[in-house]
């Protein structure tokens, strides 16, 4: 099989890509910038496109296929080139269906915590020595590409992401999968440059519950007002709702409690909890009993940039989070204060997507960082201007979140002053962004962290 892949380098993209060629197919791609790690680990294959930029003379009529990612533009030339040549185009959510339509497909869904369901999903039947097929949106320990793809695995365990399909194809990507067990983590409005309204958006998976079959299941969050009257409504197919998984906190572990017995954790949060619940339902609904859950999910270190512990010496902690949006703040910072309750809580946030830098949707963030003792908002003005929103100033910031003390930062330079000169006696740094402060290389800078001196 001849695959092409337009805009190759982004994330579910080159691991797609990667994929393929793991499975014997001849690769080819472009796109018009490409970033470590796609690039790297495309040159690690030997699929990273010579040139930078869209080249429509590689788009020729020995194709079998043209994907089609997300960052490319309708008017993009390789893809008028494929419609001219009548070659056919898939989305990347598309062309996953079509590798997976007689599997089992478990489809996890949510405005939150898919990553990391998914992630628990893989690795319980990984451990089990289940095969399976999947597709995640972030690294895992012991994993080289987070697509996989095969004609042996009988199960195929996808994110389901609620965000379009591509360019051309503008149903949420979690519709096309067509789950055979479906999960919904939880509801809280976000691409709103998409769903304009929140009723708009929670009908997005009302539709993807709809299109589970009765012989099915449901898997869904009662913690959530909005989803359980959503999951309570489902006729279609079987329900299992959950909440937070019974736990205890000893020395700083988090230790599920079961019957009689208790398994510690590498994880923590309520928010990992619950989610620790979805996929022990998930695993149930596989064949896997809850005996082989729990040993499994013992051995589980979490997903990349999900509660990710940068570095720590005794006196002061580091972890980055992919959180951005109000309900991913209010969880994670929860989950620290949790673990760390005498510690001084320093929580630094970029808003970084479309929605956060949007005036209307800030409003969402109000108190969303109470639960820190110390509370830092950057932005880049930057990165406004290249999504071409209104401006942002850190007066709307502040109003937003309805925090006195909260500190709002533009500069990234300054920002990281800031924290280098404070004391990081007995202290725990989250850093939250679905990027990077412009540029601050995340694990570099927390381990200059906990080398600086402390006060005792």
């Amino acid at each position: 099989m001849r695959v092409h892949f337009i805009a190759i380098g982004g994330s579910a993209m080159h691991n797609l890509a990667i994929a393929l060629k793991i499975k014997g197919f001849n690769v080819t791609g472009s796109d018009d910038e490409i970033f470590d790690p796609a690039k790297g680990r495309l040159a690690k294959y030997g699929i990273l496109p010579d040139d930078i930029g869209w080249h429509p003379e590689k788009i020729t009529p020995e194709l079998d296929a043209v994907i089609l990612g997300m960052h490319a533009r309708e008017d993009n030339p390789e893809l008028l080139k494929a419609k001219e040549l009548g070659i056919k185009i898939f989305s990347y959510p598309e062309y996953l269906y079509e590798q997976s339509k007689d599997k089992i497909r478990v489809v996890v869904g949510g405005s939150h915590g898919k990553t990391t369901i998914t992630s628990m999903i893989i690795h319980v039947l990984q451990h089990l020595h289940i095969d399976c097929d999947y597709m995640v949106g972030a690294q895992l320990e012991g994993f080289e590409v987070m697509v996989k793809l095969s004609d042996t695995a009988k199960i195929m365990v996808i994110e389901g992401d609620e965000y379009l399909t591509s360019p051309i194809d503008r149903r949420p990507k979690f519709h096309v999968y067509q789950p055979t067990v479906g999960i919904i983590s939880g509801i809280a409005w976000d691409h709103i440059n998409v769903f304009p309204t929140f009723d708009n958006y929670v009908e997005q998976f009302e539709i993807f519950a709809k299109m589970i079959p009765q012989e099915g299941q449901l898997i869904y969050c009662q913690e959530d007002d909005v989803l359980k009257k959503l999951g309570d409504s489902i006729t279609n197919t079987s329900r299992k709702p959950y909440g937070v998984h019974p736990y205890v906190i000893r020395d700083g572990i988090t230790y599920l409690t079961h019957g009689d017995h208790e398994t510690p954790l590498q994880i923590f949060g309520k928010h990992n909890l619950m989610n620790i619940n979805a996929a022990r339902l998930a695993c149930n609904a596989l064949g896997v009993s809850d005996e082989q859950f729990y040993e499994a999910i013992a051995t589980f270190k979490g997903a990349s940039k999900r509660l990710e512990l940068v570095a720590k010496n005794t006196e002061c902690a580091v972890y980055k989070d992919f959180a951005h949006s109000p309900s991913k703040l209010k969880a994670t910072i929860n989950a620290v204060r949790e673990q760390y309750p005498d510690r001084t809580l320093v929580a630094c946030m970029e808003l970084h997507t479309f929605s956060s830098l949007t005036e209307e949707f800030l409003r969402q963030y109000a108190h969303a960082m109470d639960e820190a003792d110390v509370a830092m908002v950057y932005y880049s003005p930057a990165a406004v201007q290249h999504k071409k929103l209104p401006p942002i100033h850190p007066e709307m910031i502040f109003n937003a979140f309805q925090r006195d003390n909260l500190q709002v930062f533009n500069d990234s330079q300054l920002l990281q002053n800031t924290l280098l000169e404070r004391d990081w006696h007995h202290s725990v740094l989250l850093l939250m962004s679905s990027g990077n402060f412009d540029g601050i290389n995340l694990n570099q800078f927390g381990e200059k962290i906990v080398l600086l001196p402390t006060q005792n």
